[in-house]
C-alpha cells in the first residue's frame, strides 16, 4: 500500500484508540504496530511497509508519536527533540497507516511520573546504558505501556536502536507477553550512513564526517571471515582515521550481545556496534557479522 492514500484516524487518548481498534479485533483482524517519537524519514516508513507485510490488507497497522520524556536523562535533548506532527501524518498516510496514537505526556503517564516501572535487567548497563543511567528503564517502561494499549499481534522496531530491541524482546519473553517483535534491517542513506532523526541536527561538515561510523563497520565485515581480531582491528583503524568524531564504543559481541566465547567457531553469527558524537550530536549504528575462526 506504500504511496497511496488512505483514510488515517488519529486518536489522542486511551479511549480514542480503543474505540478505533475495537471493530479490527471483534472481526478476528491482525494489528501491527511501529512505536516511534516522531520526526519520521524513509527508516520509519519502511517499518510500516514491513508491519503491512506481517498483518496484509486486512489488517491494522498502528503508529505511535510520542517523545517520552521518561527515557531522557539530565542534559540530554528532550526539550530539541525534533517534532513535526503534520510531516509525520503525511508519512503515515502515504505509507497506508490506519490509525496514528498521538497521545500527550498526561495520557500516558497519568498522575506524573509512574511508581511501576519495568527494570531492564543487567544487559541495561552496558553500551548505551552505561552511557546514559536510566535510559532503558524508561524505554521499556513507555513501550509495556503502549503494547498494553494497542495490543498489537506484531511489533516492528529498527535494528539500529539494537541494544533497544534485544531488550524488548527480552522483556516479552520474560513477561509473556502475547506479541510478536519483529526487527527490521536499517534503513541507510546512499553514502551508507543509518537513518536517525537526529541526523537533523548535523551541520553540513558534521553529516561528511558521521560517515565515520558506518565506514568502520563495514570495514569490519570486509575482512569478517578473518575472525574476531581482525575485524575489530580493521573497525578501528577506519575509525581512527576520521576526524571530529568523538568515540563511545566500539565492540563486537553476540547476537544477544553477550561475550562470544575465546574461540570462535568459522560461521559464528555476531554483531558490531558503535556509537559516538559528531559535534553535539550523539549516534549509534551498528552491522550483523558472520565470523571465520581465531579470536
Amino acid at each position: 500500500m506504500t504511496g497511496l492514500k488512505t483514510a488515517l484516524a488519529v486518536a489522542h487518548t486511551r479511549d480514542e484508540l480503543a474505540k478505533l481498534l475495537g471493530e479490527t479485533r471483534g472481526a478476528g483482524s491482525q494489528v501491527g504496530f511501529v512505536p516511534t517519537m516522531g520526526a519520521l524519514h524513509a527508516g520509519h516508513a519502511s517499518l510500516m511497509s514491513r508491519a503491512r507485510d506481517e498483518v496484509g490488507d486486512e489488517g491494522r497497522v498502528v503508529v505511535s508519536v510520542f517523545v517520552n520524556p521518561l527515557q531522557f536523562g539530565p542534559g540530554e535533548d528532550l526539550d530539541r527533540y525534533p517534532r513535526s506532527l503534520e510531516t509525520d501524518l503525511e508519512t503515515c498516510r502515504e505509507q497506508g497507516v490506519d490509525v496514528v496514537f498521538v497521545p500527550d505526556v498526561a495520557e500516558v503517564y497519568p498522575g506524573g511520573d509512574p511508581q511501576v516501572t519495568i527494570d531492564p535487567g543487567p544487559l541495561a548497563a552496558m553500551l548505551e546504558g552505561r552511557i546514559r543511567p536510566g535510559h532503558y528503564r524508561g524505554v521499556l517502561t513507555v513501550v509495556a505501556k503502549l503494547l498494553g494499549l494497542v495490543q498489537p499481534d506484531v511489533a516492528v522496531l529498527g535494528e539500529k536502536d539494537y541494544q533497544q530491541l534485544v531488550l524488548i524482546r527480552r522483556m516479552v519473553a520474560d513477561l509473556c507477553l502475547p506479541v510478536d517483535i519483529v526487527g527490521a534491517e536499517t534503513h541507510r542513506e546512499p553514502d551508507g550512513l543509518a537513518m536517525s532523526s537526529r541526523n537533523r541536527y548535523l551541520d553540513p561538515e558534521q553529516r561528511l564526517r558521521a560517515v565515520a561510523l558506518s565506514r568502520a563497520l563495514y570495514a569490519a565485515r570486509a575482512v569478517e571471515t578473518w575472525g574476531y581480531d581482525v575485524a575489530l582491528e580493521a573497525a578501528r583503524a577506519e575509525q581512527r582515521q576520521a576526524h571530529g568524531v568523538d568515540l563511545d564504543y566500539l565492540v563486537i559481541t553476540d547476537p544477544e550481545l553477550g561475550e562470544l566465547p575465546a574461540a570462535v567457531p568459522d560461521g559464528t553469527p555476531a554483531r558490531i556496534l558503535i556509537a559516538a558524537r559528531v559535534g553535539g550530536t550523539r549516534l549509534i549504528d551498528n552491522l550483523p557479522l558472520t565470523l571465520g575462526g581465531g579470536h
